[in-house]
């Protein structure tokens, strides 16, 4: 474009040849100019995009349009070049062209050139990022095991453009934790950069969901699930070893498993002459309470006491590294004063009632008002006594 300045003496000149010559100067033919640059694009993957070259003046010349960095022509005038089908050029009838990229792919990337085939030739470039969202390698495994004390490492590999940026993270926002050699804690965070997790001397502490979080600035960031399992033998143990309580009452013995891999639990008589593990039924109830993925409470139920129930009670795990077993001894108590429920529940070593009726006397008001677990080890003491 010519400026105010340019114009008023080029008038100028043209007046004074006139007014000299008698004759009109013959007019310079006026070359195709571009009337706004080429825009730069950054696009994701799979969306559609175009580029607009507007020419004034174009004559005969002709527009062609070019993919700088391989040199390829991809489309002169309306008529296409490139064999390919996502490539498309429109034309205003007048002074506007645009390359249309639809299902943009990460080859597009690169430099394009509208171009005038003037001499010497006129162009102008614009440059097209494509950029991609992170992936995760789905043939990665999804997860990893070893025994306690022993080592892990979780490996998550992410592609997108630009390339990913990869952290870890646990489920429920639980501690990540490095230990020393000897299992000391090393470091304890939230969070881990990088492809990979190495844990080592893991403890079952360890076990459960880690998450790896793929993100690049590109939406949608993804993750992948990944579980650890810390394998163990079996660890049990009861409530009370020693439980007492009186004929006719429910007892319920308490017991604690952890295991990993899962385990087989079970409860049995170990005084009886088959030592079965026992059966839910009218006598006996068997529930299990997970608290985690490998710990459990599994308690046992005896309702209304026989003489016969009383003895040695196991609770028992063994999965495939090993079994143990923790016992449980539930004796008689001998309840000698009136007053008391007829339908008492024992928990541990201890009994208490459900129903209590008036009391008899100012001693039996006094001793209904203590501590179950006091009120056994009286009655225990008191029966010691006796036989003295």
């Amino acid at each position: 474009m010519l400026s105010p300045s340019t114009k008023a003496a080029c008038w100028l000149t043209t007046f004074l040849s006139v007014f000299v010559t008698g004759e009109m100067p013959i007019q310079a033919e006026v070359g195709p100019e571009f009337l706004q640059a080429l825009e730069n694009h950054t696009v994701t993957q799979g969306r559609d995009v175009h580029f607009t070259c507007v020419v004034n003046h174009l004559s005969n010349y002709r527009v062609a349009w070019i993919k700088s960095d391989s040199k390829a022509i991809l489309a002169i005038h309306t008529n296409m070049v490139a064999l390919n089908p996502r490539l498309s050029v429109t034309y205003n009838n007048h002074n506007t062209w645009k390359l249309h990229v639809s299902n943009v792919q990460a080859n597009d990337s690169g430099t394009y050139m509208c171009q005038v085939n003037t001499d010497p030739m006129k162009s102008q470039m614009g440059h097209l990022s494509v950029v991609i969202p992170p992936d995760i390698d789905d043939s990665i495994a999804e997860g990893s095991s070893a025994r306690e004390g022993g080592s892990i490492r979780l490996t998550c590999t992410a592609t997108g453009v630009p390339p990913p940026t990869v952290m870890w993270r646990r489920e429920h926002n639980r501690p990540i934790v490095f230990r020393h050699d000897g299992g000391r804690e090393k470091k304890v965070v939230e969070s881990h950069k990088g492809e990979s997790l190495e844990l080592f001397h893991v403890q079952r502490t360890d076990m459960g969901a880690y998450y790896c979080i793929a993100s690049n600035g590109v939406p949608p960031t993804v993750s992948r699930r990944y579980h650890v399992q810390v394998h163990f033998i079996p660890q049990v143990k009861v409530s009370n070893q020693l439980v007492g309580a009186p004929l006719g009452s429910d007892v319920e013995l308490q017991c604690h498993i952890e295991a990993s891999p899962k385990a087989m639990n079970s409860w049995y008589r170990e005084d009886s002459l088959v030592s079965d593990k026992l059966l839910e039924n009218p006598k006996f109830r068997i529930a299990e309470k997970f608290t985690n993925e490998y710990s459990l409470w599994m308690n046992l139920t005896i309702k209304s006491l026989a003489p016969g129930d009383y003895g040695t009670y196991v609770c028992a795990s063994v999965n495939a590294l090993g079994k143990m077993e923790s016992q449980v001894s539930l004796h008689r108590l001998e309840l000698s004063m009136n007053g008391y429920s007829d339908d008492p529940m024992v928990s541990g070593a201890a009994w208490q009632r459900n129903r209590a009726r008036p009391a008899a006397s100012h001693a039996r008001h006094y001793l209904q008002h203590l501590p179950p677990q006091v009120y056994a080890i009286l009655l225990t003491t008191i029966r010691y006594v006796n036989t003295l």
